[in-house]
């Protein structure tokens, strides 16, 4: 026994350190699965374990592949530019006015398709306009990152939104109609906070007035990418256009609000989800005559790699003893009180989480918490306060969550550089505050929910 928990504790940190520095710029689902290979290997994680994670992780994770289907055909919509122009339209040259619209894309794309979607979004839709307004490298950071921080923890609200959120969700047995009563509106309303001592800490780096645009984006691609003869999409007009894009959102938020309609009757999300994606698909295939098969392509197929990777570690240091510790030390802290709970509870799971990932550290508080036989309301309050700490408390390194892991890799694809200092200079004031802030009201929401 003591070779297992030395072996997998030295797998684990080994894997999370490739994760982390990804040598040659490997993909961080590489480390992932040859260190859950060496722990299969080893015998510490059975066949039977791996049929439970399969179980766990499998609806969770069709619905998050689903979700990002429906945001890379959005792309080939022209709707990165189109949301570009929107954007620099709306804010009428403010360089104020542009961070708030800002907040609210990054918020929306999160809540219609997932944080890792959101990313994938809104970061090449930044990138398009900030160079397109001629900005300045130091100016573009704040508009950058702010977005990135919001579009990140706005997984927080809504369980479907973050794939260790789902999974998690499944191990302690809660609804996703329940996750939303209990934790929209505190989270929501962290989220506000955020945004607003965010703009209080970057406002002097952002421009007052915005430069005019260099050349018009929408234009640009719509000529580019679809001629009278080749597409079916009319796009005389850009009335016409905003009109098509308005008809996709609002389809796909029509689907969004059929996954809790689903749930609520203890229908399998995931159905939903694929069916959605699959009218979406064809809808394009419609449109634009392109084969469903390109999409295959497009998806990041190594988000299923990385999180059944990083289950089986989890599942490794499990086997060894981790929880059992873990229980022993967590239980008289859990008895001092339900805020007390929440508070520790919600910040260990943000340090675990900028120390390991939040994907290793929310899998190993939820199943520690599901191994103490708390009462209902007591588990699924602590285990939101672990949500918050995965989802908001993780943002203070870069490395904290997979969505800023992906953030990080599109800056570089577009040789955009950003210094830890410029990241750390936000979030050492921004994320501790609005994770303490947002605990406790999820503390007192409960409280007058459950009263």
């Amino acid at each position: 026994m003591t070779f297992d928990i030395g072996f997998t504790s030295f797998v684990f940190i080994m894997a999370m350190l490739a994760i982390f520095w990804r040598p040659g710029g490997i993909n961080e689902a590489w480390p992932a699965s040859i260190g859950a290979g060496l722990i299969l290997l080893a015998g510490i994680v059975s066949g039977n374990d791996v049929a439970d994670i399969i179980q766990k992780i499998g609806g969770a994770s069709i619905t998050i592949m689903a979700t990002i289907v429906m945001a890379v055909i959005l792309e080939s919509f022209g709707f990165f530019n189109w949301a570009a122009v929107r954007l620099a339209t709306m804010s009428k040259g403010s360089g104020y006015r542009l961070y708030w619209y800002i907040q609210i894309l990054c918020f929306l794309m999160t809540f219609l398709f997932n944080n890792d979607g959101s990313i994938l979004i809104t970061t090449p839709i930044l990138i398009l306009l900030l160079r397109n307004l001629r900005l300045k490298p130091h100016e573009m950071i704040p508009y950058l990152l702010s977005g990135a921080l919001i579009a990140t923890a706005s997984s927080a609200p809504i369980g479907v939104s973050n794939i260790v959120n789902l999974i998690a969700l499944k191990i302690v047995n809660m609804s996703l109609f329940m996750y939303t009563a209990m934790m929209f509106i505190p989270a929501t309303m962290g989220l506000l906070f955020m945004s607003c001592l965010m703009f209080l800490v970057v406002k002097k780096k952002l421009p007052e007035k915005l430069p005019a645009a260099a050349y018009d984006l929408e234009e640009q691609f719509f000529t580019t990418n679809f001629h009278p003869l080749k597409g079916r999409i009319s796009v005389e007009t850009k009335k016409k256009r905003t009109l098509f894009m308005l008809k996709i959102l609002l389809f796909v938020f029509a689907m969004r609000c059929l996954l809790f309609v689903a749930s609520f009757f203890s229908i399998p999300v995931e159905w939903v989800a694929v069916m959605g994606s699959t009218c979406l698909l064809l809808w394009r295939w419609y449109q634009l005559g392109t084969n469903p098969v390109d999409i295959l392509k497009k998806i990041p197929w190594h988000i299923l790699v990385f999180a059944f990777s990083m289950y089986v570690i989890i599942y490794g240091l499990h086997n060894t003893g981790l929880t059992t510790i873990l229980v022993r030390i967590v239980t008289p802290i859990v008895t001092q009180g339900l805020m007390q709970a929440s508070l520790i509870m919600g910040g260990l799971v943000s340090i675990l989480s900028n120390i390991f990932n939040n994907h290793p550290a929310l899998m190993i508080g939820t199943i520690t918490l599901t191994e103490m036989k708390l009462d209902p309301v007591t588990l699924k309050t602590i285990y939101l306060s672990n949500i918050i700490g995965s989802d908001m408390g993780s943002l203070l390194l870069p490395i904290g969550t997979l969505a800023s892991l992906i953030w990080m890799h599109i800056l570089r694809q577009k040789k955009i550089k950003i210094k830890w200092k410029d990241y750390l200079h936000v979030t050492l004031i921004v994320v501790p505050l609005t994770t303490i802030v947002t605990l406790f009201l999820l503390y007192y929401w409960v409280q007058l929910i459950f009263s």
